[in-house]
């Protein structure tokens, strides 16, 4: 699996052929029995200013619509699709009404969810069909699956956080949008009858079938190869070995930046820092932002004098050090850690004569420390740093944590507690789920029928005890375990409410730990990948034997 060609010259492939992206179906205007009201009164909408009226009505019951920064950006960007005349009528989005229209979708969305096994039947054949036709591309000689053939639909940028640009138009992709990338000797990719890409170039340095820019962040999108294809699966590896040689070389790359701590030069000191920060608190090394990029976020080096508080004492710890910014995805970074003395005294070194504003590493920048890291060990960036702390975080945790004793969803507790650890350690936060007192509530509703069963087969072996020796007990036995398997789902659910495990579990855990955990103990991958995680990690799951030591 993991031995392909290797080309010497830096061409990933010498052969790329595929069918090019599927587009969004396009817009298909409401029926006239839905209204759209502007103070009171029904107002039939241009039908590029109904599109985009459709995609505020569908998120009327989220909470992003209060947002006055995103009914802000949606309003002004709305405004630039309406006809001359909609813009002197539409002047006030508190006066606009689009329930008649949300009603309609959510009508909708409970139709398809009535649909007969037909119909759905029916859809799933299409979709099918789509995939064998575009969802797979042939590189040299392998037939490979590709990721994300479908281009997103037209709707409401959301970002994570709190993005500055929620609510902004994120427009529909069009053909002339699309650079095509295949070699030249294959079936190029047509586009839709009537339109011509923006390009086809044949560059086979990169893995990329198709990219286009986005309107919202300038960003450049790309089409790829699905995480379970041989070349995402081979840099997969390699990003693990990477962290794994530095393993090896850890202890003597510490001792250096402890002792950088007292150096002569400030430089030196600085990066020595930032250095500790991003191996202890898994921090981003935050590239510098091009001008124009909006969102106020950072990582280590890019920090501001505003962004920590110190504290000599406080809560019966000395040196402590309060960190909060807004990380990438403008997700907060809030955190109280106490430090050594030395990194203490060099950070009110840092900050001394500074404003709020400006930098806390004045000398130092990621190409800096980048540069720094790739001295101290071939391939190291800061990103390693945070792959092989997430890693051996889980394998000391499923050491620690699991018991040999306990039952199977007792251990897969102690696993997700594993990964909880590492998702916190990298900040991987997220949002309460909308439902979730529901569904604790429906749990426990479930924990208590089960405790009511459990007393009731107890007190019928009892009486059976009395009577006779009866084989009552394989039955409370059974409640007992059933019972045990909610309580554990409960506490995990708990603990879980604001930590996001996929991120880590895909992208910064090694998973042969898993997979060898999985063998040690008999547990059934299955309980710890879900379908497309054991595609994407197949070469781990190949590989790792249960004596795997990252």
């Amino acid at each position: 699996l993991l031995t392909a060609t290797k080309y010497t010259d830096g061409s990933k492939w010498r052969f790329l052929e595929h069918k090019g992206p599927v587009f969004a179906p396009p817009y298909e205007p409401l029926p006239d029995k839905v209204k759209f009201y502007y103070d009171g009164k029904p107002l039939k909408l241009s039908a590029p200013a109904e599109e985009v009226a459709t995609f505020f009505a569908k998120m009327l019951d989220h909470e992003y619509t209060t947002k006055d920064i995103f009914r802000k950006n949606f309003f002004k960007d709305w405004r630039k699709e309406m006809t001359s005349e909609e813009k002197s009528k539409i002047t006030d989005l508190n006066k606009c009404n689009f329930s008649d229209m949300n009603e309609y979708f959510k009508a909708q969305s409970e139709a398809r969810k009535q649909m007969s096994k037909e119909e759905k039947q029916k859809i799933k054949e299409e979709n099918e069909r789509l995939l064998q036709e575009y969802g797979f591309c042939i590189m040299d000689n392998h037939k490979e699956r590709i990721g994300n053939f479908r281009i997103e639909p037209p709707g409401l940028f959301r970002g994570r956080g709190d993005h500055p640009k929620m609510g902004m138009l994120k427009r529909r992709i069009r053909p002339e949008d699309i650079i095509i990338n295949c070699s030249k000797d294959s079936k190029h990719p047509k586009p839709p009858p009537g339109t011509k890409w923006k390009e086809v170039r044949y560059d086979n340095k990169v893995t990329w079938l198709a990219s286009w820019t986005e309107n919202i962040q300038g960003s450049i999108k790309y089409i790829m190869l699905n995480p379970s294809s041989r070349i995402k699966g081979e840099k997969d590896w390699q990003k693990y070995e990477t962290a794994r040689r530095l393993k090896k070389c850890v202890d003597r790359i510490r001792n250096q930046y402890r002792d950088d701590w007292k150096s002569k030069e400030m430089r030196i000191r600085q990066r020595a820092v930032a250095l500790y920060f991003i191996d202890k608190l898994a921090l981003r090394a935050g590239n510098e932002k091009e001008e124009g990029e909006t969102a106020d976020t950072v990582g280590c080096c890019s920090l501001r004098v505003e962004h920590i508080k110190l504290y000599p004492k406080m809560d019966d710890q000395e040196y402590v050090v309060e960190f909060d910014f807004l990380g990438k995805d403008s997700i907060r970074y809030y955190n109280k850690i106490p430090v050594e003395k030395r990194v203490f005294k060099n950070l009110q070194l840092f900050l001394e004569n500074k404003q709020p504003e400006d930098d806390l590493f004045d000398r130092l920048n990621t190409s800096i420390l980048n540069k720094h890291l790739q001295e101290l060990m071939d391939g190291l960036t800061a990103k390693v740093f945070r792959t092989y702390n997430a890693s051996i975080t889980l394998q000391q945790q499923l050491k620690e944590l699991t018991c040999s004793d306990d039952s199977i969803p007792a251990k897969i507790l102690s696993y997700n507690r594993a990964n909880r650890a590492v998702a916190i350690l990298c900040n991987h936060q997220r949002a309460p789920p909308k439902t979730f007192e529901k569904s604790m509530q429906n749990l426990q509703t479930k924990i208590d029928e089960k405790q009511n069963q459990l007393s009731a087969a107890r007190k019928q072996l009892k009486a059976a005890k009395a009577d006779h020796k009866a084989s009552h007990d394989d039955k409370s036995k059974k409640i007992e375990e059933q019972l045990m398997k909610l309580q554990v789902q409960a506490t995990d659910r708990e603990e879980n409410k604001q930590i996001a495990l996929g991120t880590s579990k895909l992208n910064y855990l090694d998973p042969r730990i898993s997979v060898a955990w999985c063998k040690k103990w008999d547990i059934p991958i299955e309980k710890i990948y879900n379908k497309t995680q054991r595609e994407k990690f197949a070469w781990a799951i190949d590989m790792a034997e249960k004596d795997y030591e990252f």
